[in-house]
């Protein structure tokens, strides 16, 4: 990775941490978009700490706000001429529904909108900086779901879970749409599910509900690093260069499920996406 640049959403925690770490070690220039300044500049610290004369640049947005991400997208030419790969990996889970200034449920924002839209921003510098690679974040839990396109929000029946779950299989169905749009450009897109890893996901919530998520992480969880290692395959590993529009689990290409592989619902979800970022 020595000469490349990735830029990685959450960065400064869980697997967004163990990924730049990882990929500061192969050598890669970073740029970190987190939301709290101060927990930018000290993952870019640790990571000049561990690496003397490693490039960590910083940029500040809520991904959960349209308007955030278009700055973001206008801000990065500066400090990312080039982007050699682009991670979405910010995301997170509500116990209780809430809505953004934009009106979209949060989850939805953060997990689906926030990948869609910063990276169709930038799809004109990923292509001018071609081979390039997008990489998102995704999961198992997207295993059962499916997306109500008369409720994009869930605004009916709400609870964290099912809203956590549809988000993800937007996540594959993203990616899947992104890689047939890219056929031909020399940019890649895929996504992977990480394993059910042992961070500081879903603690934003209320204490009954970081509680029950807390013994699920004891019991059950892998760690951080186990976790990140598909993330920075994904992102750099050359046996995988020309693939695109692949659900990674290990390392390895795996089947989503079938409403993953609904083209139909791929495109559907890029219009109705296209609709609500204003695109």
């Amino acid at each position: 990775m020595t000469g490349k640049t990735v830029v990685i959403t959450g960065a400064t925690s869980g697997l967004g941490s163990v990924a730049a770490l990882r990929l500061a070690q192969l050598g890669a220039r970073l740029v970190l978009v987190a939301r709290n300044m101060a927990k930018a500049e000290a993952m870019a610290q640790q990571l000049r700490d561990r690496h003397p004369g490693l490039e960590a640049g910083i940029q500040i947005a809520d991904l959960s706000s349209l308007a955030e991400i278009r700055k973001l997208a206008a801000e990065l030419p500066r400090a990312a001429p080039r982007i050699d790969v682009l991670i979405n990996n910010a995301g997170a889970i509500f116990s209780r529904r809430e809505t953004t200034l934009d009106g979209l449920e949060r989850t939805f924002a953060l997990n689906h909108m926030a990948y869609f839209l910063l990276t169709t921003l930038l799809l004109d510098r990923l292509k001018a900086g071609a081979p390039a690679r997008i990489v998102n974040v995704a999961s198992e839990a997207h295993r059962n779901a499916a997306l109500d396109f008369g409720d994009l929000q869930t605004a009916r029946n709400y609870s964290g879970w099912l809203a956590y779950r549809r988000s993800k299989l937007a996540n594959i169905l993203f990616t899947s749409e992104l890689a047939r749009r890219l056929k031909g450009t020399n940019v890649t897109a895929n996504c992977l599910h990480p394993g059910f890893v042992a961070t500081s996901f879903g603690d934003n919530n209320g204490a009954p509900f970081r509680f029950a998520l807390g013994l699920a992480k004891r019991f059950m969880a892998i760690s951080p690093r186990h976790g990140g290692e598909t993330l920075v395959y994904a992102a750099c590993a050359p046996e995988i260069s020309g693939l695109s529009g692949v659900y990674f689990d290990r390392n390895r290409p795996r089947a989503a499920a079938s409403a993953a592989l609904d083209s139909e619902a791929a495109k559907r979800l890029w219009q109705a996406s296209e609709q609500l970022g204003s695109l």
